[in-house]
């Protein structure tokens, strides 16, 4: 019987590329005034939290495509990227979002209560010891982004 928190993270996940439909390239990458990163760097960060989540520290090999994290790492933001940054496009972006947590799944099944080697405490204070505990936390971070990418569409009158 599958975990029940690959049910979650797949239904999030659905939201959050139903939220992508209709974004033009050039509209993901406006920065709404008074904030610091855009669409395409909240699609992009999901991606690569989720992906640090689930293989840096049960160290295994990160699955983002290079310069992805030095792109949509915490902390980081277009407005302070170099100018030549190779920017992922929306369908790149769609389709790692689209099969990430079917991967994850088959890499990890149903042994995701085991102590990972490296435990993590977030900056908010939550101590993240299994990869449930992860899967779990991510919940919170990618409805975060996704009320984040909600707002901006507002904003930009997407």
């Amino acid at each position: 019987m599958e975990h029940y928190v690959y049910g979650q993270l797949a239904f999030v996940r659905a939201q959050t590329l139903k939220l992508m439909e209709g974004v033009t390239e050039a509209q993901a990458d406006v920065v709404p005034e008074g904030f610091r990163n855009h669409i395409r760097w909240h699609l992009g960060h999901i991606y690569v939290v989720l992906d640090r989540y689930a293989h840096k520290y049960t160290e295994l090999p990160l699955q983002a495509p290079a310069g992805w994290t030095a792109l949509f790492e915490y902390g980081t933001s277009p407005l302070t990227a170099p100018a030549d940054a190779a920017w992922p496009s929306l369908r790149e972006l769609e389709e790692r979002l689209g099969g990430q947590i079917e991967r994850i799944r088959l890499t990890f099944g149903e042994d995701i209560g085991q102590p990972v080697v490296s435990p993590y405490t977030t900056s908010a204070g939550m101590h993240l010891g299994t990869l449930e505990q992860f899967f779990s936390f991510n919940l919170y971070h990618e409805a975060m982004h996704l009320s984040t990418i909600r707002n901006y569409r507002k904003l930009l009158s997407l």
